[in-house]
């Protein structure tokens, strides 16, 4: 018998609908009534959805620069500020800020029923794995001991300090990285001209962190004099910048670590940022990954192993099966995802596409009465000014639904079936896709 059709309905309905897939007859009609369907689709009227599963793919949270000095000499005038933990640990105040999404995420997740309303969930109903560098082991760690206080659930992880190829998967040969591939869209991703063109487009806002890195001095200082430069790709090794954008996105994100931490004003861009500053910069970092991170050719290697976690995670049927699953990486494994998936977020104080600190991509896996499975995805996060403001989220946190591009569910557009989403996320996919490259 074939699948059951639903209908087509307006985005704003679909999400309605989506947001609340528990809701009862009478106000799943009031909802349709609010935005009449369209002629073709008042025949018949979508089944309620429900979500069943969530895995959520989260960047660590707030952290010092991984070095000390943060950058080479000649980069800054002035020392940069220090940190309360090691360079590129998790921050007491950014384990408070992991610690208030958890909340807010098992308030959301109760309302799904997918965590019992009190108590302790099932032993096996929370999954929760991190990569093995202690600012991904606290951020597990932080998120748990909110969600479910003294409940004994455990964040699997590798030791810390050893690689876990599952967050770095280029290296690995069965991922099917191929180099040239990979510096085709690179170059595609970076446009006509190359990086010289882009660094004149980007000359403006490359000469304002300079102002903030280098204040009056007349020495040579700041990143916009350094030409921009790749390195190409190589069996195993991703193509790498330098120069310029690659200087721009690491001090950026500094900045913007400096505020999200709460320091005080005089401290960040040693005084000479403002919050507005730290937001536009971010384009930098942003910036880096949609050219290094977000083409197909490089994020679906990158992601192979953690797109078989994420693929098993929402197929599984068993009763057993984990209803909430957390993965905790980095900045580039959220940007990967969001290549492969061709979704596109804005958190406020953020570059678009910039992925924050405790940011994540939700997928959750939603059924309908007839037994049909589907995924939606969710970006999920704290603003800027929470993260610095330490204030409760009281349901204020940010989330954008996120339609996952050439995606198309029976008759709701931007959500995914499962065998859609498992050949999205498959490493071969990249070579059906690259580009020519260019001669």
């Amino acid at each position: 018998m074939p699948r059951r059709r639903l209908p087509v309905i307006p985005w704003r309905v679909s999400q309605a609908l989506l947001n609340a897939p528990r809701r009862s007859a009478a106000a799943l009609m009031l909802a349709l009534l609010a935005c009449p369907l369209p002629a073709a689709a008042r025949e018949a009227q979508a089944p309620p959805l429900t979500v069943d599963r969530v895995v959520v793919l989260m960047r660590h949270g707030v952290r010092p620069p991984t070095k000390d000095p943060a950058m080479p000499a000649g980069i800054a005038t002035d020392p940069w500020p220090s940190w309360p933990v090691a360079p590129g640990w998790l921050t007491p105040h950014g384990a408070e800020a992991v610690a208030r999404l958890a909340v807010a995420d098992g308030v959301r997740f109760r309302a799904l029923d997918l965590l019992p309303p009190t108590g302790c969930p099932a032993p096996s109903y929370v999954s929760v794995y991190a990569d093995s560098d202690q600012r991904t082991i606290a951020t597990a760690e932080a998120w748990i001991g909110a969600l479910a206080p003294g409940c004994g659930i455990v964040a699997a992880h590798r030791p810390q300090g050893e690689r876990d190829p599952l967050f770095d998967g280029i290296a690995d040969p069965a991922a099917g990285f191929d180099p040239l591939r990979a510096d085709a869209e690179v170059a595609q991703a970076i446009g006509p001209g190359g990086l010289a063109a882009l660094d004149r487009r980007e000359r403006p806002l490359l000469a304002r962190l300079d102002r903030i890195l280098c204040g009056q001095t007349t020495v040579a200082c700041g990143v916009s004099a350094m030409p921009s430069a790749i390195m190409p790709a190589a069996p195993g090794k991703r193509p790498r910048l330098s120069g310029a954008i690659d200087r721009a996105s690491t001090a950026a994100q500094i900045l913007l670590l400096e505020y999200a931490e709460g320091k005080p004003m005089a401290d960040i861009g040693w005084g000479r940022a403002a919050a507005a500053d730290v937001t536009t910069l971010s384009h930098f970092h942003a910036l880096e990954f949609r050219l290094l991170a977000r083409p197909r050719a490089i994020a679906a290697p990158n992601f192979a192993g953690l797109a078989q976690r994420v693929t098993m995670a929402l197929s599984d049927t068993s009763p057993q099966a984990a209803r909430v699953t957390l993965i905790v990486g980095h900045d580039t494994n959220v940007a990967n995802l969001g290549g492969l998936l061709g979704v596109h977020w804005h958190v406020p104080g953020f570059a678009e596409d910039d992925p924050a600190p405790g940011g994540a991509i939700i997928l959750e896996r939603l059924s309908d009465a007839t037994g049909a499975q589907f995924v939606r995805a969710v970006y999920r996060s704290q603003t800027l000014e929470q993260l610095r403001s330490a204030e409760p989220l009281a349901g204020k946190d940010y989330r954008e639904v996120l339609p996952i591009s050439g995606c198309r569910a029976p008759g709701i557009a931007g959500l995914c079936s499962i065998a859609e989403l498992t050949a999205r996320l498959a490493p071969d996919r990249a070579e059906q896709d690259a580009p020519t490259p260019p001669s």
